[in-house]
């Protein structure tokens, strides 16, 4: 064996052995990357390798742990809608990204209305009365053309007990061809940002439909206090003790006898000439793997994105918890809020988020309990987290549709908040008024809000039209007094921030409600810049 082919052969090995240098798949070709703040910049190479990356000017070098993950970070950039390619040189190896703008990007979570992709929106409505929507967006998807909007998204994973590193998917911009899968939500909010910032706008979307908000809470988060402390161990209870018997093996016997007992109904219903509505079973999935688990989408959708520069998230979600958890929604969704603060380590992650549209038929009568109700005040009460803010959403939902068409205005609304809390524009109303305090004379209970703009008014709102003000009298405000009784109450506007509310037969109020209800349908009460109220009540 000559010399020449003991060096060939060495030279072979040693390539085969080189770790082929790689980039988090955030920072492929077409990313956008955040202006005006550190800019992380990460991927893999052989551990203890030096990696070089360039981009506007800039190169930082980092050398890659023993796990050969390595970390760069740019110092602020300014927005740029030029295309530029962001360079990765390791030893003789380059890597060369493509088309990389900087702008504003925006995280957007949550569950199924966040999930909805624009060409989910444009088939026919169950109300004839919502198919204008539909046809708004069938046209938007069909026309909309900016090369500096885009938007990746984030394959749907969930793991238990383990954080994972990277994410399948990529970038897409603002087009005909590729409009139909971005997250209607969050493409209308981002529109709106890109209408008044001028300049591009990345969005990321991370959304599983169906999904509880425990998944979404960082593991450590549930480690900061005993009552989320004793949640995550009851939970992680239920799921070692469903995890104990199942295999693939059992799952499938277990399923085939389900089947045969299933069949053997079905063939007695028939006999009987009787209706069968019974589902055909469903095998068992692995307990493990299950997506209602606290902080498995987390661990799989949610860290993977740790640290990529953002400006903040918008969240849609909420449906799920209306029937688990209900009345412990703030807490846990105030741990989401400050577990991925904590996680990105940034000096500020602005969060937003929708409050449930009106969704089922509209009540006829007070109700005393309704999930759906308690997760909306509950959203309600999360204001009280500094840097946030809610779309009030009660005057756009759908009776017979959990996924309304008008995401239009949801994400409309949306923006107003990230426009004045995240951007300083000061010049404009951002939310709709909200409940601030009461007191109770006499008979009467004053009710005074913040946020009411210009004053509060009675509104109407017709699809996509402004809100028009009218002259009705105030609907779904409801009082009790010392029977507990809830009924309908007589409010009106006394000022330009109050309401007197009160009722006939009841002397001694003790408290009042507005649109407290899965569907206050007629609740009416806006500021003049057309913002509805949102719910809320006095104890």
């Amino acid at each position: 064996m000559n010399k020449l082919f003991l060096t060939a052969l060495a030279l072979v090995a040693s390539f085969q052995l080189s770790a082929e240098i790689k980039l988090h798949q955030l920072f492929s070709d077409g990313a956008v990357l955040q202006r005006g703040q550190a800019v992380p910049v990460w991927g893999w190479a052989d551990a203890g390798s030096t990696v070089d990356v360039s981009f506007a000017g800039q190169t930082k070098s980092a050398k890659a742990d023993k796990n050969g993950k390595w970390m760069v970070k740019f110092d602020s950039l300014e927005a740029s809608a030029e295309g530029r390619n962001l360079e990765v040189k390791n030893g003789s190896e380059n890597l060369s990204v493509k088309n990389i703008l900087v702008g504003e990007v925006w995280l957007c979570s949550g569950q199924s209305n966040m999930d909805f992709a624009i060409k989910q929106l444009v088939k026919p409505t169950r109300e004839k009365e919502y198919m204008p929507l539909a046809e708004y967006i069938k046209n938007e998807m069909e026309t909309a053309k900016d090369p500096l909007f885009r938007q990746i998204e984030v394959r749907k994973e969930t793991t238990y007990g383990k954080e994972l590193e990277n994410i399948n998917g990529d970038w897409a911009q603002v087009s005909p061809e590729t409009n139909g899968g971005f997250t209607a939500t969050g493409y209308f909010f981002g529109r709106e940002l890109r209408k008044t910032l001028n300049v591009p706008v990345g969005l990321i979307k991370c959304a599983w439909g169906g999904t509880l908000v425990e998944p979404w809470v960082p593991m450590p988060k549930y480690q900061t206090t005993d009552e989320l402390k004793a949640f995550y161990a009851e939970e992680k209870a239920k799921l070692e003790k469903g995890s104990s018997w199942w295999t693939p093996e059992k799952a499938k016997a277990l399923h085939e006898k389900k089947l045969i007992e299933w069949e053997a109904k079905k063939v007695a219903a028939k006999a009987e000439k009787k209706k069968f509505n019974q589902r055909k079973p469903r095998m068992v999935s692995d307990p493990a793997k299950s997506n209602r688990l606290p902080s498995t989408l987390y661990n799989g959708m949610i860290a993977p994105l740790v640290p990529y520069a953002v400006k903040g998230a918008i969240w849609y979600q909420g449906e799920s918890n209306s029937g688990y958890q209900n009345e412990n929604y703030q807490r846990h969704f105030t741990a989401l809020i400050e577990g991925w603060r904590t996680a990105w380590g940034q000096d500020r992650l602005d969060f937003f988020w929708c409050q449930l549209a009106q969704f089922r038929d509209p009540a006829k009568s007070p109700v005393d309990n309704d999930g759906w109700v308690n997760v909306c005040y509950q959203q309600f009460q999360t204001l009280a987290v500094p840097n946030t803010g809610m779309a009030v959403l009660n005057d756009i939902g759908e009776a017979k549709d959990i996924h309304p068409h008008n995401k239009i205005d949801a994400g409309k609304r949306l923006a107003l908040s990230a426009l004045h809390t995240s951007y300083g524009k000061t010049d404009h109303v951002y939310s709709g008024p909200l409940y601030k305090s009461h007191k109770i004379e006499a008979s009467k209970v004053i009710v005074q809000f913040d946020q009411v703009g210009s004053g509060l008014m009675t509104g109407k709102k017709v699809l996509l039209d402004p809100v028009v003000e009218t002259q009705d009298e105030l609907k779904h405000f409801q009082i009790k007094g010392s029977d507990n009784v809830w009924k309908w109450a007589t409010a009106k506007i006394i000022s330009k921030d109050s309401v007197e509310v009160s009722h006939p037969e009841i002397s001694a109020p003790i408290e009042v409600r507005y649109a407290w209800a899965s569907n206050a349908k007629g609740a009416n009460l806006y500021n003049k810049e057309g913002l509805p109220a949102s719910l809320f009540k006095t104890k």
